[in-house]
C-alpha cells in the first residue's frame, strides 16, 4: 500500500492517479498521520463498495463500544448515541 501526503496530493496528483490505478488503494496522510482512504472503484461496483465501507465503518464502531463496553461493564445511552453519531460522521 502506498502512502501519500496532502502535499503531494497537490504537486504529484498524476502519480497518485497512476499508483491507484496499478494498486488499487492509496493512503493520504496528513502530518504523518493516515488521513484518508483512496479507493480505486469502477461505476460498476460503487454502489457495492460504499455499501461495503459502510458495514465496515459500522462494525468498527461496534467493536469499539464492545471493547469500551467491556472495560466499563456498560455504556450510557449518551455514550452510545456518540458512539453513533461518530460512526456516522466517519471520525
Amino acid at each position: 500500500m502506498n502512502f501519500y501526503s496532502i502535499r503531494d496530493l497537490r504537486t504529484k496528483s498524476k502519480n497518485i492517479w497512476a499508483s491507484l490505478k496499478e494498486n488499487g488503494q492509496a493512503i493520504i496522510t496528513n502530518n504523518g498521520k493516515p488521513a484518508a482512504l483512496m479507493l480505486d472503484i469502477s461505476e460498476d461496483n460503487f454502489e457495492v463498495t460504499l455499501q461495503a465501507i459502510r458495514q465496515a465503518k459500522a462494525m468498527i464502531a461496534f467493536n469499539n463500544m464492545h471493547s469500551r463496553a467491556a472495560v466499563k461493564g456498560f455504556l450510557s445511552n449518551k455514550e452510545i448515541e456518540t458512539e453513533i453519531e461518530i460512526a456516522r460522521k466517519g471520525n
